[in-house]
């Protein structure tokens, strides 16, 4: 799926698109929409670097079993196992 945000709307935002897509996987872990690892991965970083940014916005972790268990699943997928 392809998002397409007209660039004036971006350029509103006064983020670069990076910083958009991040704070939008932020958004999306908090309402636990998405996982720390898929929202990572939309974030387009490290899961450990997005950890340091949640750090630093003072967001914690609700990373349980059922995510754990997805991750693993998602990880297998990719690998091929």
């Amino acid at each position: 799926m392809t998002f397409t945000l007209p660039d004036e709307l971006l350029r509103s935002t006064r983020l670069t698109e990076a910083e958009l897509r991040t704070e939008f996987a932020l958004v999306l872990f908090q309402q636990e929409r998405l996982t720390l690892g898929q929202a990572a991965l939309l974030a387009g970083l490290p899961q450990l670097d997005f950890q340091r940014f949640l750090a630093s916005r003072q967001i914690p972790l609700h990373y349980g079993i059922e995510a754990m268990e997805q991750d693993l699943q998602r990880a297998k997928r990719l690998s091929g196992v």
